[in-house]
């Protein structure tokens, strides 16, 4: 086993989910204040004793701010914008543009509309 770190990053959008069945409350507009967690793994340190420093997720923040926050998800993203997916989405923008950049592996991210709601995506990596 190795080091595992993770930061927390919140938003507040709106969202609605078309396909529920009629009268589903999450079929109409509504909002949450959501948070998202990444999750960060190494098998050893760098100097002085981090997975990453949490200063290098900074870039994460910045896009959640800019491309989330106080919009329509349903206008950002391409899929339904269940916890699911965003949490998906997010993990393939911290692969694709964060993690080249850092020393810490995602692991996973999570995704909460609540505090008692989650949905976490787990990074697959080839063995």
């Amino acid at each position: 086993m190795g080091y595992i770190i993770g930061k927390r990053f919140g938003f507040s959008a709106s969202h609605r989910l078309p396909d529920l069945p009629p009268g589903h409350k999450c079929g109409r507009d509504h909002g949450h204040n959501y948070v998202v967690a990444l999750v960060l793994t190494a098998d050893h340190l760098i100097p002085p004793g981090f997975v990453t420093d949490f200063g290098d997720l900074a870039p994460f923040k910045g896009y959640v701010d800019r491309d989330f926050d106080h919009r329509c998800l349903n206008d950002v993203i391409d899929v339904p914008p269940t916890s699911e997916n965003l949490a998906a989405h997010f993990a393939g923008w911290v692969l694709a543009n964060l993690e080249p950049n850092i020393p810490g592996r995602l692991l996973s991210v999570r995704v909460a509309e609540t505090d008692s709601t989650w949905a976490e995506y787990i990074v697959e990596r080839a063995s």
